[in-house]
């Protein structure tokens, strides 16, 4: 059966049907799909029951997988998988990430140097009632920003802190000075340019940016409050109600997201 594409009545999102992710796509598939992600950054899937091998293997059609710095939450079987859960095992040792630092807006990875393009989440199990994963297209939020807020953006460079946002974690972390050596700060542009079509985005992570390069303090903190304010509008964002057997792929050049507790 054919794979269709359908956007989400009233978002950028698009649901990708009729797909089966355990079989190998055919290369005209893959095509469809990057296309679909590129426009719309956010793909999904619903009712696949998949292996993280068969995950890896279709997350490895649109890129080489990368193995996640924080190796402590890495699947054994695959430590291309990431393991988010708030369960431990028979000697209470936790099984991967709690993902509390996820409540807040951020986007995955600002604190390395070379970000992943994209990342895909797979709902094994999921909270009763579908507890929601929620999308803003940063995309969209710079185009409707002001001519004279762009101008004033454009070229800045922000500074990325991973100490900063691990003390919002909960559960085991390392030291702080630990972090600091595994993460040194970097530095990225808060507006990107897509290479493909142009078109410019903010790149913003909320709990990791720690200012913005040659502005003082109050000033950088205050347009990064303003950026964020106005690019988790309502317009620009997208709530994903999950379901079992779920998969979500995004961009992560131009979205960023959040959860539900």
């Amino acid at each position: 059966m054919a794979i269709t594409i359908q956007q989400v009545k009233g978002s950028f999102a698009r649901e990708a049907c009729d797909a089966q992710l355990w079989q190998a796509l055919s290369d005209s598939d893959i095509d469809d799909l990057r296309n679909a992600w590129g426009a719309g950054g956010v793909l999904f899937f619903r009712r696949q029951c998949i292996t993280e091998d068969e995950l890896a293997a279709f997350s490895a059609r649109f890129g080489e997988p990368e193995v996640h710095p924080r190796g402590e939450w890495n699947s054994k079987h695959n430590p291309r998988i990431v393991l988010i859960t708030n369960l431990r095992d028979f000697e209470g040792d936790e099984l991967g990430a709690l993902g509390s630092g996820e409540l807040a807006w951020h986007t995955d990875q600002s604190y390395m140097r070379n970000p992943a393009t994209g990342a895909i989440l797979h709902g094994v199990e999921v909270p009763p009632g579908g507890s929601p994963t929620y999308f803003a297209n940063l995309k969209l939020a710079y185009a409707a920003l002001d001519e004279a807020t762009k101008a004033k953006i454009d070229d800045c460079q922000v500074v990325y802190d991973y100490v900063l946002r691990t003390s919002g974690y909960v559960g085991n972390q390392h030291e702080i000075d630990e972090i600091r050596k595994r993460f040194p700060r970097v530095v990225h542009p808060l507006v990107n340019t897509d290479p493909l079509t142009g078109h410019k985005a903010l790149y913003m992570d909320p709990a990791t940016m720690g200012g913005i390069v040659g502005w003082p303090e109050d000033e950088a903190r205050s347009m990064i409050d303003q950026l964020i304010a106005h690019a988790t509008q309502e317009q620009f964002v997208y709530a994903h109600h999950w379901q079992t057997g779920d998969v979500v792929k995004w961009d992560k050049g131009f979205m960023q997201h959040r959860r539900e507790p």
